[in-house]
């Protein structure tokens, strides 16, 4: 099943997929936000050209556990994704992934505007590795 990652924040959605083997996370892709139209018809084209069958959502996730009006706007979101594309959604933990994103473009020296967009990209492919991590022994993701 290829799966497409979402992080999705106020001017940019960083857009990440799945290998074919569903192993690695790849970042593919950001999408600055204009409005919900077009970020929604964004969001198709790439669920389109990647063939993805299923979407997940970084949510964020307070450091304490709890959501915060932040996450419920995520989940407002990604009830829309889920009407317009008609494609199973989940949600995973995305707390910190925007650091861990920063923090290994630093390292790998981008900086900027540039290193902006491609963090966003980035974040979206860390919540998707940790799904497929924590997913790896099941046999059937998004059945609950």
């Amino acid at each position: 099943m290829r799966i497409l990652s979402l992080d999705v924040g106020e001017r940019r959605i960083g857009v990440a997929v799945a290998d074919e083997a569903v192993r690695v996370a790849l970042p593919v892709a950001v999408v600055e936000r204009r409005e919900l139209s077009a970020d929604l018809d964004a969001i198709a084209r790439l669920v389109q050209e990647q063939g993805a069958e299923a979407v997940v959502i970084g949510l964020p996730i307070s450091l304490s556990g709890s959501l915060g009006p932040q996450a419920q706007v995520v989940k407002a979101f990604g009830q829309e994704v889920s009407d317009r594309l008609s494609l199973p959604i989940e949600y995973w933990d995305e707390r910190l992934s925007s650091v861990e994103a920063q923090r290994r473009l630093s390292s790998a020296g981008h900086r900027g505007r540039k290193a902006k967009a491609k963090r966003d990209a980035a974040a979206a492919a860390i919540v998707l590795q940790s799904y497929l991590d924590a997913q790896a022994g099941s046999s059937a993701p998004f059945e609950s």
